[in-house]
């Protein structure tokens, strides 16, 4: 008796998410389907800290795929995996990032110096430079403006958590929406 009771249980929990999964089909989600393969948005792994650029083109996310902490970039307009050469540092974790309105900057955190720092990766040049080195305390939660000028983000130097400001100065090249002459278009 407790096994029939038990299958019908399995059959009705089993039928109610077929419902579920069938009934958000024409809800407005456009989330490609869980691969075991590394090479879409949804992995067997934790995904989440996700963050939009400017036109919604490209999705900044942590991952925990190969067993590591890494930010990935998912192009919403190809469907696929944006390749961030330099970025994911072996033996140490990327979490937290932001990206600016072109999708060119982007900012994260990352422990591959022996503390938490900030970094910002410019895609174009495929490399990231620590903006936190010479910080004295911990660091958290960075965000870039849309230009890609300014990096904010949390601080606790004074001992308490703070929102600190880092501009990288006027001499930069810009991240700006609908740039009609961006190279990283190409891709």
């Amino acid at each position: 008796m407790e096994w029939c009771l038990e299958t019908i249980f399995n059959k009705l929990v089993l039928t109610t998410i077929l419902f579920g999964l069938t009934s958000c089909q024409n809800s407005g989600f456009i989330t490609p389907q869980t691969q075991i393969i590394n090479a879409t948005l949804n992995s067997s792994s934790a995904e989440g800290s996700s963050n939009f650029s400017h036109d919604g083109r490209y999705l900044i996310y942590t991952s925990d795929r190969n067993s590591q902490r890494s930010v990935l970039l998912y192009d919403l307009r190809s469907r696929r995996l944006i390749p961030l050469p330099g970025l994911n540092q072996a033996g140490s974790m990327q979490s937290q990032a932001d990206i600016s309105a072109d999708g060119r900057y982007i900012v994260y955190v990352s422990e591959q110096l022996g503390k938490t720092d900030i970094f910002l990766y410019d895609r174009l040049a495929a490399k990231s430079t620590n903006l936190t080195n010479n910080f004295i305390g911990e660091v958290r939660h960075p965000s870039i403006s849309g230009n890609g000028r300014f990096v904010a983000f949390e601080g606790n130097r004074s001992g308490q958590w703070d929102i600190e400001i880092y501009d990288r100065g006027l001499g930069i090249d810009l991240s700006l929406p609908n740039n009609l002459s961006n190279p990283l278009d190409a891709e």
